[in-house]
């Protein structure tokens, strides 16, 4: 028959429980302070790079983008406040916010054309010629990253993607899943009748005129009739040029 565990027998397994608990918590200890070592290291290595290379990164897109890939990794936002090393350094900060307000600007000057939704590439277009007295250059990250921090503004000023394209949303309405394979529908020639939504989508009337009608009464379609076919266009600004048609004079 076998014997049960004395007393003795039990205090000791204990002990060396609690001694494999005391090396293991040891060994997270010294696992944690060396990544934290590592992190301040890359993180002094980071101020020193963006040191030699601030007027790159303040002039030029690619290599910006870049850098802030290079922060991202290390746990660091340049962007986080307007004060501080970074801000001081690179004047980062200040960039965004400036691009930040003429992005705004842009979306007031252009909802009365597309409801509040605009091509991504299209405020990209509208932003360069705002800024052409600029020495900066600018690029889709850098509005990406703006467009971001307007999120503190609330409801709106979102990157949306419908299809291959990408939209600026700046005002609270949500599309749902109709909408957007709608407006992916336009992005072929700008426009989409009743006739096209029901054919290429397989709806029936009823749906496509519902999902059209809200389009149209939150601003995002214009109405276009007195074709030969009888046939109704509605257009959608967001997917097609409206560059030429707005002043954007700073």
């Amino acid at each position: 028959m076998r014997r049960r565990a004395g007393i003795g027998g039990l205090q000791t397994a204990a002990a060396a429980r609690d001694q494999y608990r005391l090396l293991g918590e040891n060994v997270a200890k010294i696992k944690t302070d060396l990544m934290k070592e590592q992190l301040a290291t890359f993180r002094s290595q980071l101020e020193d790079f963006a040191r030699k290379h601030k007027n790159d990164i303040r002039k030029n897109p690619a290599f910006r983008s870049q850098f802030h890939e290079m922060c991202a990794k290390v746990g660091v936002d340049p962007l986080a406040s307007n004060k501080g090393f970074w801000a001081e350094l690179l004047g980062i900060g200040d960039f965004y916010y400036e691009l930040g307000v003429q992005i705004v600007e842009i979306c007031l000057e252009t909802r009365s054309h597309n409801g509040g939704l605009i091509n991504l590439q299209e405020l990209c277009t509208l932003l360069r010629q705002k800024r052409k007295t600029s020495r900066e250059a600018v690029s889709e990250d850098d509005c990406l990253r703006a467009i971001s921090k307007l999120k503190v503004l609330g409801s709106g000023f979102e990157v949306i993607s419908v299809g291959k394209k990408k939209l600026v949303r700046s005002v609270p309405t949500e599309l749902n899943k109709d909408h957007n394979e709608i407006i992916e529908l336009a992005q072929g020639q700008g426009f989409v009748t009743v006739d096209e939504v029901e054919r290429r989508l397989s709806w029936t009337s009823g749906r496509a005129i519902d999902a059209l009608d809200i389009l149209l009464d939150e601003g995002f379609a214009m109405i276009d009739d007195g074709h030969k076919d009888g046939k109704r266009r509605y257009w959608f600004p967001c997917v097609s040029s409206i560059a030429s048609t707005v002043n954007t004079d700073a």
